[in-house]
């Protein structure tokens, strides 16, 4: 028995399903943190196990899957199509998950002009669902930075104060010196107390962690998945992976999808500062992760010449917004 199935069978009885009856582990690529097997059971059932990674990673990434676990549990809440947890490794550091399977495939290019605006107009109104719950605090559910935080300026910056500092312990090739980037980002802090009530956030939503069912009526989004950056707090912020190393604002489907599921789009000046800040959250989250994963030099070259510059032009709008004002 090879250790993928040995680690399968006790996940599987330890979640009081019948280690017997499993059939097939298949290993499910896109992931870039977890090991991703998906379970087939002898009576055609389905799930998902996610295993964490032995070594070191970003400050952030301690116990993920606790933050994947309140991810699903909001959007089952409201009523989003995403996986449910079966059941979660208790120990301190949650080294697995066990999921049910999503119907679908991820998100690709194979889809007509117009499944593309139907899908993206299906997706705005989901995620203005996810958005209309409330959290308990702000912050990261697991815990990995500490308790969640009464007010978002305390959460959010110590997210920045986290990734900083692993930049700093790894040396990682930085577009700008740490430094400098961190004192650029405290100039647009004042913005975050605008942000009043907690919101789930997903923070990871790009075409690959959306599943497309192509069901007999037309393409469908068949869930939300890899929930595990969830946070709570600005909703704003989902808007920087749903338009990935790009403009929101170009997404005008989503964004009358979002409209339409009563989720609020105002682009001001402090919600424009407020997205620049997220903007440079997840590019330097993209470009330290990439020293204790042992990308190699492609994936390292591509890191450093595509979302390097997009770092640069997030704080450059922070500069511009600030002298602005």
């Amino acid at each position: 028995m090879g250790d993928s199935e040995e680690r399968a069978r006790r996940v599987l009885a330890a979640a009081g399903l019948p280690p017997s009856r499993l059939v097939t582990v298949r290993p499910l690529g896109g992931g870039t943190y977890n090991t991703v097997e998906e379970l087939r059971l002898a009576d055609g059932s389905r799930y998902v196990l996610k295993t964490a990674p032995p070594g070191p990673g970003l400050r952030y990434e301690s116990r993920l899957l606790r933050s994947e676990e309140a991810f699903c549990r909001a959007a089952a809440r409201a009523r989003v199509p995403a996986p449910r947890t079966v059941h979660t490794d208790p120990g301190p550091q949650a080294r697995h998950t066990l999921q049910t399977r999503c119907p679908g495939a991820p998100w690709d290019d194979s889809l007509t002009p117009a499944e593309q605006a139907a899908l993206r107009r299906e997706l705005g109104a989901l995620v203005a669902r996810l958005h209309r719950l409330t959290g308990p605090g702000f912050g990261y559910p697991s815990g990995a930075l500490g308790p969640l935080a009464p007010d978002w300026r305390t959460a959010f910056t110590a997210m920045l104060d986290a990734v900083l500092a692993d930049a700093r312990d790894y040396a990682a090739e930085l577009p700008r010196p740490a430094d400098e980037v961190a004192r650029t980002l405290r100039s647009g802090y004042g913005a975050l107390d605008e942000v009043t009530v907690a919101r789930p956030v997903h923070f990871d939503l790009w075409p690959g962690n959306i599943l497309v069912d192509r069901a007999p009526g037309g393409p469908r989004v068949g869930g939300l998945i890899d929930g595990e950056r969830m946070f709570w707090g600005d909703p704003l912020a989902d808007f920087v992976s749903l338009a990935l190393l790009d403009d929101i604002e170009r997404d005008r489907d989503f964004l009358a999808g979002y409209r339409d599921g009563g989720g609020r789009v105002g682009l001001g000046r402090p919600e424009r500062t407020r997205l620049a800040l997220y903007r440079a959250y997840l590019y330097l989250i993209m470009l330290v992760e990439t020293v204790p994963r042992a990308v190699d030099a492609d994936r390292h070259r591509w890191t450093r010449e595509t979302v390097g510059p997009q770092l640069v032009a997030a704080l450059d709008d922070l500069t511009r917004l600030r002298l602005s004002s």
